[in-house]
């Protein structure tokens, strides 16, 4: 692999020293954004915009959840003009929140809505394109007709903006990409990045520069790399607007915390962001306490211990490249990341203690079933187990311990660094390695080159633990040792949200890039909470599927039916369908675009009218709400990807 400096792979300060990515600052209201400003907190309303006093009451909730900004869809010029009306009582309440008018298929609407309010959002897929879903051979003078199409339409808003002194969120979104772009860049992370740098350079010729840019995906490893590239793409072209963060469609509960700190988190511990909404389908209020959970970890973050910088990269951070290792065992290699359960520091003495990890044994058949989030090893550091386990689940001990196995089948020693070095005996298959940045000199990573039975399992107490582990990686990528690497993370002092969170955001910032080849897990909280945010934490990180994906929108005023309740209903039907995506849209806005990544989508078209999609092709239209999940589920069958719920429990 080609080596660079980092002037070409540039998207944030250092990849080593925490530190905010600096961006020019942005007036919204009396709450300004980006430059030395802390990073904001945001979330959108749910209710029917033309229920002011709906619209009212749940704004105040969520300012008092911690929501700074509150946006609200404004799908049509009724809606926009009401807006009046929702902040005429605001104020009268006592409440002067910036509020943000959330726009996508009517321009007309963004102009009334840009007089009215602090911010307007517009959606560059969806404010001056009707999307068809064609394939469209441009030449250039036809992609830049098209350019010149777009300036006539979107001038209007830009010049009420800049009279009006209202702030504008130039908003890609993965799903809604326009024709004339796909058709030029595919549904790609740069494409993503085109769509809106073509609104934002029509706002510079215009001399309007009071815009927010956001590149939101529900797939997180798109997500990344399309706000890595927007960064690098400024840079080149002069350009520091501040960054609105989210991953959409999160879902809901731990998952969707889970896959919002995998996306989010990952580039805040870079230094980027500048505003933060977490998109998750339950009631907008809690969905700040989120959001705050992940920004405040970075309130002293600049105290961490130094790290030796990365000077030169050997990765591309625009696109996912696993990094190659060599085969050990089922680790490394083409194998999926593994999970490790560690039980060395507790006392086995039933096999019901493995139901928390993923296996559960039936006395009368003597047989055990395994789970489809089941570890793959268990560390059990100097006890013997009392009971037999199933050869899949592979155990680990102390080495001193393991040297007095008598058979040795299926069991592994782990070392650290140094009685690794030293050791006599050691397995001819495979070896742990425990170890960290500071046991890792030029030296050591000599010793092993050539070494084909290593695993290191590689942990960190620095405050900044992600970027020191990232710079080992480096270090193996830059002396070619292609030992597989397990990811270990502890947390002893944080709460069950804030663990779950700050595990995402450490384990899958490393993941997310293609460097681990398996996570362990330390917590108070239990062996379920560890097998299963590990296991969460790989799926949201695309490296490891091992669960039903649902990309489900947070709802909003366009919603169509209950979201939280119709998730619930389709995620009970369907939860055992290993590696299926559902996307569940509660208006045509959100969807099919924004189910880009799902298999089946089921989406609101009407009051009680549901269109269910394979893809991105209707299957069928309008129908009724109550007959709309037996219909998905018979799609599914009829694509020969159904099993039947007992089967998986066999």
């Amino acid at each position: 692999m080609a080596t660079l400096t980092t002037k070409h792979y540039k998207y944030c300060n250092s990849l080593t020293q925490y530190s905010r990515y600096v961006t020019r600052e942005v007036r919204i209201g009396d709450v300004p954004m980006g430059g030395n400003n802390p990073i904001r907190i945001q979330s959108m309303t749910t209710t029917d915009t033309m229920d002011t006093i709906a619209t009212v009451e749940q704004s105040i909730r969520m300012y008092e959840a911690g929501s700074e900004y509150v946006r609200i869809t404004a799908p049509s010029k009724k809606e926009a003009a009401n807006l009046a009306e929702i902040k005429k009582e605001l104020k009268r309440r006592g409440y002067d929140i910036p509020l943000i008018a959330d726009i996508h298929f009517t321009p007309n609407a963004a102009e009334i809505a840009a007089r009215i309010v602090e911010k307007v959002r517009v959606n560059p897929g969806n404010y001056a394109d009707k999307k068809k879903f064609q394939v469209i051979e441009y030449s250039d003078e036809a992609y830049q007709a098209e350019i010149e199409r777009i300036y006539k339409r979107f001038a209007p808003l830009v010049k009420i903006c800049k009279e009006e002194g209202t702030a504008m969120r130039i908003g890609t979104n993965h799903g809604s990409l326009s024709d004339r772009i796909m058709s030029r860049y595919g549904d790609t992370p740069i494409g993503m990045v085109e769509s809106a740098l073509e609104f934002v350079r029509i706002c510079e010729d215009l001399g309007y520069h009071n815009l927010v840019l956001s590149m939101k995906a529900s797939n997180t490893q798109v997500m990344i790399q399309a706000y890595r590239l927007l960064i690098n793409k400024m840079e080149e072209e002069g350009m520091n607007y501040p960054l609105h963060l989210g991953v959409t469609e999160a879902g809901d509960g731990a998952d969707g915390r889970i896959k919002s700190a995998v996306g989010i988190g990952t580039m805040l511990e870079d230094g980027i962001g500048d505003t933060v909404r977490v998109s998750l389908t339950e009631a907008p209020e809690a969905e700040c306490p989120v959001a705050i959970d992940l920004v405040d970890r970075y309130n002293i973050r600049e105290k961490h211990k130094e790290i030796a910088p990365i000077n030169v990269i050997t990765k591309n951070p625009f696109v996912y490249e696993r990094r190659k290792t060599q085969k050990i065992e089922k680790i490394g290699g083409d194998n999926v990341p593994v999970v490790i359960a560690d039980f060395s520091k507790e006392e086995i003495r039933s096999y019901t203690q493995f139901v928390e990890i993923g296996y559960t044994y039936s006395a009368d058949l003597d047989k055990w079933h395994i789970g489809d989030q089941a570890a793959d090893f268990v560390l059990l550091g100097n006890q013997k187990l009392p009971f037999e386990i199933p050869g899949t689940l592979q155990r680990i001990y102390e080495a001193d311990y393991w040297k007095t196995l008598e058979n040795k089948t299926g069991c592994f020693p782990i070392f650290n660094t140094a009685t690794y070095i030293g050791a006599k005996e050691k397995s001819d298959k495979l070896n742990f390695v425990k170890t960290n940045i500071y046991a890792l000199d030029e030296t050591t990573l000599r010793y092993f080159q050539g070494d084909e039975t290593v695993v290191f399992i590689l942990e960190s107490n620095n405050l900044h633990q992600m970027p020191e582990m990232r710079r080992v990686f480096f270090e193996l990528l830059r002396h070619k040792l292609n030992v597989p690497v397990i990811i270990q993370s502890n947390y002893k002092d944080a709460t069950k949200e804030e663990t779950l969170l700050y595990a995402s955001t450490d384990m899958g910032g490393l993941l997310i890039d293609g460097l681990g080849d398996g996570v362990l897990l330390n917590t108070n909280f239990g062996h379920t909470f560890n097998t299963e945010t590990a296991f969460g934490i790989l799926q949201a990180t695309r490296t490891r599927i091992s669960k039903t994906e649902y990309i489900s929108c947070p709802s909003c005023g366009r919603t169509l039916f209950d979201l939280e309740e119709t998730t619930a209903m389709i995620r009970k039907r369907t939860h055992h369908l290993k590696g299926v995506k559902i996307g569940i849209m509660g208006c045509i806005v959100n969807g099919p675009g924004e189910m880009a990544d799902a298999d089946y989508g089921y989406v609101g078209s009407g009051v009680g009218k549901i269109t269910l999609y394979r893809g991105q092709e209707v299957v069928q239209r309008n129908i009724p709400s109550e007959n709309a999940v037996d219909a998905l589920i018979d799609i599914i069958r009829e694509d020969g990807n159904w099993v039947e719920m007992e089967k998986t429990m066999a």
